[in-house]
């Protein structure tokens, strides 16, 4: 099981950037997914996520109508478009795989099975 979160980089306060959450193997059956973000000196928090079949959302209350997170289900492929950013938005994020379904839980990081590596995200004001 591999995941692998792209699209990270630098942009100015208010721009936009899309992050894509590749996944392969046994993460491509009934996975919820997820994405994460840690700064530097604090810790991992949860941003979004998506259920399977990609018609349930969570957002954390600092991103809501800026971020929106969106699935391919026949690429397997989850993206977080990320708009209006904010420099307080600097972190590397991380996509995850969830095997417990759907529920409140799902924004915590421990419910997560799989992780991918992380892709940075800086946002200059």
């Amino acid at each position: 099981v591999q995941l692998q979160a792209s699209g990270g980089g630098l942009v100015q306060a208010g721009g936009s950037l899309r992050l894509s959450c590749a996944a392969s193997g046994r993460a491509d059956s009934r996975h919820s997914t997820g994405y994460f973000r840690q700064a530097p000196g604090k810790e991992r928090e949860f941003v979004a996520a998506i259920n399977w079949s990609g018609d349930q959302t969570d957002y954390t209350d600092s991103v809501k109508g800026r971020f929106a997170i969106s699935k391919d289900v026949r690429k397997n492929l989850v993206y977080l478009q990320m708009d209006f950013l904010k420099p307080e938005d600097t972190a590397v994020y991380y996509c995850a795989a969830s095997a417990s379904g759907w529920g409140p839980w799902i924004i915590t990081a421990t419910k997560y099975d799989y992780w991918g590596q992380g892709t940075q995200v800086t946002v200059s004001s």
